[in-house]
This record gives structure tokens, sequence and C-alpha cells, in this order.
């Protein structure tokens, strides 16, 4: 009788190895091919939900994007992200003044991107796994009204590069008003897994040649 107990001990022992080997190794993985290990996944929210996802909610607010990506190097423009005067939600929106007369003089083009971290093109590791948003949603106005806006987008961001974003989609060109207006970047269907560049904008003097001085607030992944 021992030596059957013995048997059948060892028996389940050699099983019970083989299959934790067997779990360790040579089993797929859940990170898609090419997505850096550095995505971060945002552990907040519950499963099976997505956001809000604020790219910039308040300036005091945890934005999970910054203002950092001046395009082409800045010179003509000036942002104020804790703008306090007729803000569409909470307490601030961001306020974008682009100078027409220098981008005149200069390359006649201007834009900006959110990114993760900051200052990031591509070059380093970021970003994060927006996998089952299904939009990007925010609010936009002109100053004046008839401020045009080439493109709003979302990625897009350090082709060629080392960590570039995963997929893009764009909306343009928008004709803001003087009014608080809700705009909205379709990502269904689109890849979301690796997205260093939050959100951006692109405009030129063609379109705007005597002012643009323009509004965002709100923005967020949904």
């Amino acid at each position: 009788m021992e030596r059957h107990t013995s048997f059948f001990y060892i028996l389940a022992l050699t099983i019970t190895v083989m299959t934790a080997v067997s779990g360790c190794s040579g089993q797929p993985s859940d990170r898609k091919p090419g997505v850096s290990s550095a995505v971060i996944v945002d552990e907040t929210m519950p499963k099976g939900t997505f956001g809000p996802f604020f790219v910039y909610e308040d300036k005091s607010s945890k934005n999970r994007f910054t203002p950092s990506g001046y395009m082409p190097t800045g010179e003509c423009l000036s942002v104020d992200d804790g703008w306090q005067y007729d803000v569409k939600e909470g307490k601030t929106c961001v306020r974008t003044v682009y100078d027409i007369p220098c981008s005149k003089e200069g390359r006649k083009w201007i834009g900006l991107y959110w990114q993760n971290p900051a200052d990031n093109w591509g070059n380093r590791k970021g970003g994060y796994d927006l996998t089952g948003a299904t939009k990007l949603v925010f609010w936009a106005k002109g100053e004046m009204g008839g401020e045009r806006i080439k493109e709003f987008k979302v990625g897009g961001l350090g082709e060629g590069q080392m960590f570039p974003d995963s997929d893009v989609a764009v909306i343009g060109p928008v004709i803001l008003t003087n009014e608080w207006k809700e705009y909205t970047i379709d990502l269904r269907g689109k890849d979301l897994s690796y997205i260093s560049g939050g959100f951006s904008w692109v405009t030129d003097v063609d379109a705007n040649p005597h002012h643009c001085i323009f509004y965002l607030d709100h923005i967020r992944f949904e």
C-alpha cells in the first residue's frame, strides 16, 4: 500500500511541475508586436470601460499629455494653458495666440502637439495604451470667429523614430465660431495601443491672413 501511495504522489508532483513549466514559456503574450514595454496602462479605470481620459481638463488637473511639441519652432506662438476667462468647463482653458505678422516673415505655418512625456517626438519611451477609446472630444472657439485650423489630430507622432505612434486620426479644416462648440475625432477601428502624441493642431497664414486667436478646453478620450 505504501509503495502505491508513493508512486501516485510522485506522478502527481511530476504533472504539477510540467504544467507550471509549460505555462511559463512559449505562451502567447498579451503585448502587441512592436509595442514598447514602456506603454502606460491606466489601472484606475474599471475593466470594460474607458474614460474620460484627459489630454487637458484644467491647468491643475492630472492631465496625461503636455503641450510641449511646438512646430516648427514655436517662435510665433503663445500658449496659456491656465487661461481663466470665459472657460467652457472647470476653472481654466487653453488660449492660443498665433502671431500672423511674425509667421509671414518666417515659415508661414505653425502647430502644437500634446506629448507624453514632454518634448517626446518618438525618440523616447512613453505614451499610453488607449485601446478601448472610440473618440477624442474637445471644445474649441475663436476669439473673433472665422479662425481656420487646418487640422486637429490624434497620434501620427514619431514616424521614422524608434517609438512611433501606432496610428493617426484627423479632422479638418475646421472654421471656428466665437462660441464654444464641441468637436469629435472618430477613433473607431484605430490601433491605439501606443499613443505619445495625444492631440495636435496645425494651421498657417494662408488660412488666417489677418488674425488667429483661439481657445481649447476639456480635451479627452472617451
